[in-house]
């Protein structure tokens, strides 16, 4: 008991100690929600409840991977990979879609989801719109495939169904296409024994809504739950973490209000704001001591989120002392504001910063090719984060040969890899085979098709025989794959040029044959399975390389849950951060809120030092456009701010000539914009 509570503050001490009942920790940035969510759990553990009572829920695989390290660690036992069974003993800790796909492979098959089912990606679900686009009568260039995937995600993940889906936009030509794909892409799904992310909740949902046996099960197996970030949760996690609760009530959930910055994608702030509402009898707990970053730049964002209405109130603190001031920059244009920051980072890093240890965030993916470009031309190593492993043509390959192996109904795995390497089959033979008229091909191609399927059979049959790694393995060398990219073959068009580009492709689906090890301790089935479910369920934030040595570039929204010693915000200009759709009074107080909310986040991934720029033009889509600086500068007291200027090698040397000229005004008389 000692060991656990040591080196906690009051308020976490409070809520380790908190067993019964529904609790609600309000964690503000930084402060230490996680040390505090794994030794409430070893807690309960040490207090007599067993280790496979204990469930704990979150969104990333990277961040379920941590708090399954730090629980298996108080634990004193070796973590297992991936979100998995229960195993005596031990807690459950992974993620919302995780639990969804563990359940359904358990459970599913009541509601006609065989185990094998194929966990769809984005990319892969992705096609199925488009052909559903096409088969509906819409012209995919009108109709644009990511949005349409989106409205049916956020349909899904609000419990929508085929009947209402049309009332997810005022556009009524929109809304009558979008109920044509949906049951047209629902059926594709279902003849492909395929499921996308969102189904992997919403039939869960389902499940335990119409199968109180089901529900009951569960919940008498997990009776101690834990959420992280619930701020985050939509509609169907809601549901989700409410049903499996049952009737004890022993929830905990983790969050802050003022992080609730995924509104577009469903999350919905009323789920933190009115959880006393839905646990009656809950306790609240507020964790306020920042263990990140310095007093400055809390302050900075204490101010920042104050002028928000709809939060659970808090002021953020430090014992970490002062610290710098936060810097702002006025740059020219794009291409000034980018030269700044490679010029700073180099000051940085010739501190003794390493280059891992700086970000660089933007509000939009646009605003990275110039930093790209000045990052590039100035020798400093860099990594955009977005670019996956499992993206990759060759790796995507290997995997859809395992899946397809795994559910020859997968009409998608078996069109991209028929031909991986080249065996002349076309769209017409295509189209028969997965009509059923295999026995009406001509027989030279009937023989090549059948030889793809025995492929596959071997390879179905040698899933039970071999460990992951070792199949992963076998499946590039029967497949043909490895003589293709050591250039056995001649190169197709798929796989680019010879020789330089093919090393590096073979040096990839070798690296899945790596990343296959981890899961060679599970039973051969369960390891596959598992080394499945968690490729498709991969984030941009899984794919971080942290032994890279290189400064990251990435979304402010891709950057919540991670922390720098250095962090650069960029184009903190107004329409841009905050965005001018923020600004639509027409949308409800939230939405509006959640773009101050945004920059609240950007601000805390800090522990150093926050540099702040914005430049007078900038080049979007094309068109040249003049800006002023973001209202959020303005927020923040000039008594924590730094005026750089180019001159300055450490920073403003003349604050008030500095603040003089990095404010803007528009000469109407010259038609230009001038300092003041």
């Amino acid at each position: 008991m000692q060991n656990l509570l040591q080196g906690l503050n009051p308020g976490q001490k409070e809520a380790v100690l908190t067993i019964d009942g529904p609790l609600l920790i309000v964690a503000g940035a930084g402060a230490g929600k996680t040390k505090t969510l794994t030794h409430r759990i070893g807690h309960l553990i040490e207090e007599g409840v067993p280790g496979e009572s204990v469930l704990a829920i979150t969104f990333t695989n990277k961040a379920a991977k941590e708090m399954r390290e730090r629980v298996f660690a108080l634990l004193g036992t070796t973590p297992r990979v991936g979100n998995w069974a229960r195993a005596e003993g031990t807690p459950w800790i992974g993620t919302f879609h995780g639990l969804g796909g563990y359940i359904l492979r358990e459970k599913g098959g009541v509601i006609g989801i065989p185990r094998r089912a194929t966990i769809l990606d984005q990319d892969d679900s992705l096609k199925l719109i488009k052909q559903s686009l096409v088969k509906a009568g819409a012209d995919p260039k009108e109709f644009e495939p990511r949005r349409i995937q989106s409205l049916i995600s956020r349909h899904k993940g609000n419990m929508g169904t085929a009947e209402t889906i049309g009332s997810t936009t005022r556009n009524g030509r929109l809304g009558e296409i979008l109920e044509k794909v949906f049951v047209l892409y629902e059926h594709a799904l279902f003849t492909s024994h395929a499921l996308d992310f969102d189904d992997l909740l919403e039939k869960t949902v389902r499940l335990l809504e119409t199968h109180t046996e089901i529900r009951d099960y569960y919940a008498s197996q997990w009776e101690y739950i834990h959420v992280d970030e619930y701020q985050d949760t939509n509609e169907v996690q809601y549901r989700l973490v409410k049903l499996l609760s049952g009737k004890k009530k022993n929830i905990c959930v983790v969050g802050d209000s003022d992080q609730n910055i995924y509104s577009w994608r469903g999350a919905s702030i009323a789920n933190i704001l009115e959880f006393e509402e839905d646990y009656p009898g809950a306790k609240i707990i507020l964790l306020e001591q920042n263990y990140r970053s310095t007093q400055n730049i809390l302050t900075a964002a204490n101010s920042i989120i104050a002028k928000n209405t709809m939060r659970k109130e808090k002021n953020l603190f430090t014992k970490n002392g002062d610290g710098e001031k936060v810097s702002v920059f006025s740059s020219y244009d794009e291409n000034d504001e980018a030269r700044f920051v490679a010029t700073r980072i180099a000051g940085l890093l010739k501190g003794g910063a390493r280059p891992r240890e700086i970000a660089v965030l933007y509000r939009t993916n646009f605003q990275s090719r110039v930093m790209e470009e000045v990052l590039l031309y100035s020798g400093i190593p860099y990594q955009v984060l977005g670019v996956r492993f499992y993206e990759r043509k060759e790796v995507k390959d290997v995997i859809a040969y395992l899946r397809a192996a795994r559910n020859p109904k997968s009409a998608l795995d078996i069109a991209r890899i028929i031909n991986v390497p080249a065996r002349g089959i076309g769209k017409v033979t295509l189209e028969k085979i997965f009509r059923g008229q295999k026995d009406s091909l001509p027989a030279g191609v009937r023989a090549k098709v059948e030889e793809f399927y025995a492929l596959l059979h071997r390879i179905g049959r040698m899933t039970g025989e071999l460990r992951p790694s070792q199949l992963i393995s076998f499946i590039i060398k029967e497949a043909g794959i490895e003589k293709l990219l050591s250039g056995g073959d001649p190169p197709t068009s798929d796989f680019g040029r010879a020789g330089e580009d093919d090393t590096e492709q073979l040096a990839n689906v070798r690296e899945l044959v790596t990343v296959a090890m981890r899961y060679d301790a599970f039973d051969r089935v369960d390891g596959i399975e598992q080394f499945l479910t968690d490729v498709a369920l991969e984030s941009d934030q899984d794919n971080l390389k942290e032994r890279e040595d290189a400064v990251r570039l990435m979304t402010v929204h891709a950057a919540k849950g991670l922390e720098f010693p250095f962090v650069f915000v960029t184009g903190m200009e107004q329409d841009l951060f905050p965005s001018r759709r923020s600004q639509d009074e027409s949308k409800d107080l939230s939405e509006r809120e959640e773009e101050r909310r945004l920059f609240y986040v950007a601000l805390t991934r800090a522990a150093k030092k926050v540099f702040l720029s914005y430049a007078s033009f900038r080049t979007i889509f094309g068109t040249r456009q003049v800006n002023v600086p973001s209202e959020f500068l303005s927020d923040i007291d000039d008594a924590l701010i730094d005026f750089e200027s180019h001159d300055d090698s450490e920073g403003s040397r003349d604050p008030e000539r500095s603040k003089r000229k990095s404010l803007l005004d528009w000469d109407e008389e010259n038609d230009m914009v001038v300092y003041i």
